[in-house]
């Protein structure tokens, strides 16, 4: 299974940069890399910096050109858009990849050292 991701234009590849972090944005870069981890298919497109892929994937170009950048951010599988306007929540990634939902969550750091 391939999950994509199509980003609205952000300032860098995972949006979690700058002052302000966004914590839906860190969520999810933070899902998507234990995906990643797992040996999982996961790709973002960055509409600022990668506008080709939201032009060469016939699907994704024609619901931005019908809607405008409201619909993203998109989310396909397998080349099906399966979410449109928001990021999957982590019980859905757990979910399309048959895992558990807690494998998505980011381990607490210990504060104690060794």
């Amino acid at each position: 299974m391939k999950l994509e991701i199509y980003d609205p234009a952000m300032c860098c590849p995972t949006g979690v940069c700058g002052p302000t972090i966004d914590p839906e944005l860190a969520r999810v870069a933070s899902a998507l890399f234990l995906l990643n981890s797992k040996g999982l298919s996961v790709t973002r497109y960055n509409l600022g910096t990668e506008p080709q892929a939201f032009i060469e994937n016939v699907k994704v170009n024609q619901l931005l050109n019908e809607r405008g950048t409201e619909v993203l951010p998109l989310v396909l599988i397998d080349g099906n858009v399966v979410k449109e306007g928001s990021y999957p929540s982590n019980p859905e990634l757990a979910s399309w990849f048959e895992i558990e939902t807690k494998e998505l969550e980011a381990k607490k750091p210990s504060n104690q050292l060794l």
